[in-house]
């Protein structure tokens, strides 16, 4: 787990249940806070949170009524929500849907239902994010020019400056096939003297860091790099 993996708010009544959410949570490589009432959860700094998996029965303050809280406030309103409640009739799934959730799950449910859907939420919000902001996105990987940031699934990936401009270049042509003559020209404009090797160390550890996305950079030896569907 990293400072940049996303960070998720679970808010649940329910200690053991909290608890189990936030250890698979975990070993996926999110971070992960846990508040027991929606009191708690108020308490926080909640625009800091990726994502909320929210129950609706709970105490004085509801599920519903804390979802409907944050979407009135700017800095928490492009939260995304998933609900996780006993309550699986159609008129709570309406309701919550309504008031601008993004997923319903109805316990009980499999932990393996639940990371489907997480990842599901963040890379859609990813997305959203990215073409708000004029971004490039290729499915789940959002590129930012403007702050210089790079996101997958809704979780930032740190790039140097160099690997960042390639990846902006790559993505910015996407399909074509661009020269290491081009490349080297384009990211290295005032060097003297670069090699070659130069731009392959710098796609070989950008591969690295882009995880499944990395394989849509694909080589075609003797002309260069892109970034393919």
């Amino acid at each position: 787990m990293t400072d940049d993996a996303a960070k998720i708010l679970v808010v649940d009544d329910e200690e053991t249940l909290c608890e189990a959410l936030k250890f698979n949570l975990e070993e996926a490589g999110y971070r992960v806070d846990v508040a027991y009432s929606a009191e708690d959860a108020l308490a926080l700094d909640l625009s800091d949170y990726a994502l909320i998996l929210l129950d609706i029965m709970m105490g004085d303050i509801s599920g519903l009524q804390l979802a409907s809280i944050l979407k009135k406030k700017r800095s928490t309103a492009d939260i995304p929500i998933i609900f996780c409640t006993a309550k699986d009739n159609e008129e709570d799934m309406v309701k919550g849907l309504d008031i601008g959730a993004d997923d319903y799950i109805a316990k009980p449910y499999s932990m393996a239902n639940v990371m489907a859907r997480v990842r599901s939420v963040l890379r859609r919000a990813g997305v959203a994010k990215a073409r708000k902001q004029d971004c490039i996105v290729h499915d789940g990987l959002s590129l930012l020019p403007a702050s210089k940031s790079c996101f997958i699934d809704g979780a930032e990936v740190k790039l140097p400056r160099k690997e960042f401009e390639i990846l902006h270049l790559l993505l910015s042509h996407k399909g074509e096939i661009i020269s290491r003559d081009n490349i080297l020209k384009r990211i290295w404009p005032e060097e003297v003297v670069v090699l070659d090797r130069v731009v392959d160390v710098n796609i070989t550890r950008l591969r690295a860091k882009l995880g499944e996305y990395g394989r849509n950079i694909v080589t075609r030896v003797g002309y260069g790099y892109g970034f393919m569907e």
